[in-house]
């Protein structure tokens, strides 16, 4: 009989209807509020030219845009569609996404760094069809189109481009690329004429219906109602207050870590949410506060930025802590507005974040501290630091994406805990076919609720592999859990290091990373793998950065270091744990977008290595 660990917490009501409804609907018992907010609230914030659109904006436009896109005899979308998003972040972000959304469209959301044959991939998996690109795009996207044998009148029918001009929206106007000319835009389907009289309903079971199309790693999920994943989250979720707090949202809206700031203060998508598009484009709204929207990363406009708008709250990734730690723009502008950052995607290590924060407390003219989130990513895991506090969350994208929060009142006593597990959700820890892991023991931990993801979109191959029949997900996480319901993930199944294939001597990277980033000489570090044909077993190899890379002058200097890491590592862990395969200084851990580890790239690096 399977073991089964049920939420101690009581059940969350899931509203049932779709995320505009949600986010952005109205009330005739309450004509002044969109969503549950007034509509003259501030939504969205052009960084910067300061080009403001408030809630009711928001509504309006988007309304007009789904009445463009399914009225007009030229785009002729209809309900169920998919149209493809593909645009560094932009004011017209949200105009797009939720215009699409009114109009019973889905979306899918592309990497704004992608080559024509990526994007190719994308646009025939989801089966898209319109195409809304910015204007520097534009080349891409019709490149694409070239490759897939689609006649170039009939491509410019298919696309419509995202202008860098705002005066459609009451800001300052820009000189059109060559590229773009003669194309549709935007602002053209905002002044068509019409309105929608009221979004697309999907009431009921409806609002079940797949949303959000979002890629990662080449595949696609697909999800139920998100409205259940935001409303379990909510409760305990930094509290965020309307006409105080403003969230900096500079983590591309493609992603769920991006998007969930977009959606996850809106509360409504699908599963096939990414984090950037969930937690920028999303959240703030549901919680009635503004996001102030930068095109990508930039260190100095960044601390400009939050100097400028007195940001309160940002999501953020490990990389943009470590500019945070020594940029010195940091020292150039006022930071003293923070109170939250929120990191996800990756490993955090307590020695940046102590750094950090010591660095912004010195920073700042008030006693209170700065609240760091940090989000350990085995998939996405998420950990919040409050003061001295550590209080973590966990989850990933197939379950759209939290499953597992600390509560503040048990961050010191559960330190290292991901917390307990939300409401409306099961778990189980599995050992093996058929065999669950007894209290304290180590097990993967399988996932079932409302907000576990239907399956992979056109592969049910992999969708098999990652939920059984009665639903449970596969998460690969492995995972323990207390006498009382908390509980602690290990590290990736995939990523978990075999020494000698015995699984008492089983050495989970992230552990060693965490330790490797307390010596006072890291900055950086990754652990890998990698197969000894000698010792015919699995050995810990470093790949560490030094925080001060200018001493390491000549190649003395560099084996010097790397013999000093793992002497100082051997000191401190358990012999099985030892760094056998290896300590590797290199000059930057190679990491995706949203910072998480790119293992295979080490991986590959190492076998070039060990054959010298």
């Amino acid at each position: 009989t399977p073991k089964i660990y049920h939420s101690s917490l009581p059940p969350t009501p899931i509203d049932p209807s779709s995320v505009f409804t949600h986010l952005w609907g109205v009330s005739p018992a309450n004509p002044g509020l969109v969503g549950s907010y007034p509509g003259h609230l501030k939504a969205y914030i052009d960084a910067e030219t300061g080009t403001t659109l408030t809630r009711a904006q928001v509504r309006d436009l988007a309304l007009r845009v789904g009445w463009a896109l399914t009225s007009s005899n030229d785009l002729g979308a209809r309900r169920g569609e998919v149209v493809m998003i593909f645009s560094p972040n932009s004011l017209s972000w949200p105009v797009v996404l939720f215009g699409s959304v009114a109009a019973g469209l889905r979306c899918t959301l592309a990497n704004s760094a992608y080559t024509p044959k990526e994007l190719k991939f994308q646009y025939e998996d989801s089966g898209a069809r319109l195409v809304f690109v910015a204007e520097e795009l534009v080349h891409v996207v019709f490149e694409m189109f070239r490759q897939l044998g689609v006649p170039e009148h009939e491509a410019r029918r298919r696309v419509v481009v995202l202008a860098n001009g705002l005066e459609w929206v009451g800001g300052p106007s820009a000189t059109r690329a060559d590229a773009a000319k003669g194309l549709r835009t935007l602002a053209d389907l905002v002044r068509a004429g019409g309105k929608l009289d009221h979004e697309e309903r999907f009431d009921g079971d409806q609002a079940n219906e797949t949303v959000y199309l979002c890629y990662s790693s080449g595949v696609c999920t697909t999800h139920f109602n998100i409205n259940a994943a935001q409303e379990i989250l909510r409760p305990p979720f930094p509290k965020l207050y309307p006409g105080k707090d403003l969230m900096l949202g500079m983590l591309p809206f493609y992603h769920i870590y991006g998007t969930s700031a977009l959606i996850l203060l809106m509360g409504l998508t699908e599963y096939s949410i990414t984090i950037g598009m969930v937690e920028l484009l999303h959240f703030p709204i549901l919680c009635g506060i503004p996001v102030v929207i930068m095109p990508r990363f930039d260190p100095v406009k960044f601390c400009a930025y939050i100097d400028q708008y007195m940001i309160t709250t940002i999501l953020i990734v490990p990389p943009i802590l470590l500019v945070l730690a020594s940029h010195p723009a940091v020292d150039n502008y006022d930071m003293s507005s923070l109170k939250t950052l929120i990191s996800g995607a990756a490993p955090l290590g307590s020695g940046l974040v102590d750094q950090v924060t010591k660095r912004l407390r010195f920073r700042r003219n008030r006693k209170d501290d700065v609240v760091i989130s940090q989000g350990i990513s085995y998939c996405d895991l998420h950990l919040l630091f409050v003061a001295d506090l550590v209080i973590i969350g966990y989850g990933l994208t197939e379950t759209s994406p939290s499953t597992h929060f600390l509560p503040v009142s048990d961050a010191v006593r559960k330190v290292g805990s991901i917390g307990i597990l939300l409401p409306n959700l099961e778990a189980r820890l599995v050992v093996d076919v058929g065999a669950e892991a007894n209290e304290g023991e180590p097990g993967e931990l399988w996932i079932r609720g409302p907000t576990v993801m239907k399956g992979y979109l056109n592969n049910a191959a992999a969708t098999k592999d990652s939920i059984t029949p009665d639903g449970w997900f596969k998460t690969g996480d492995i995972a323990t859990r207390d006498s009382e319901g908390f509980y602690y993930v290990v590290d990736r199944k995939k990523e978990l290091i075999k020494y000698k294939a015995l699984k008492r001597h089983l050495v989970a990277p992230a552990e060693l990373e965490g330790l490797l980033l307390n010596h006072p000489d890291v900055a950086d570090a990754a652990v890998i793998g990698v197969y000894s044909e000698s010792r015919a077993t699995e050995l810990p190899r470093a790949y560490v950065v030094h925080a001060h890379p200018e001493r390491l002058k000549i190649q003395a200097d560099k084996v010097a270091f790397q013999q000093d890491v793992l002497k100082w590592t051997h000191e401190r862990v358990a012999r099985h744990k030892f760094l056998r395969g290896g300590v590797v200084a290199i000059d930057i851990i190679p990491k995706s977008a949203s910072g998480k580890i790119l293992r295979r790239e080490l991986r590959e690096k190492a076998k070039v290595e060990l054959k010298r």
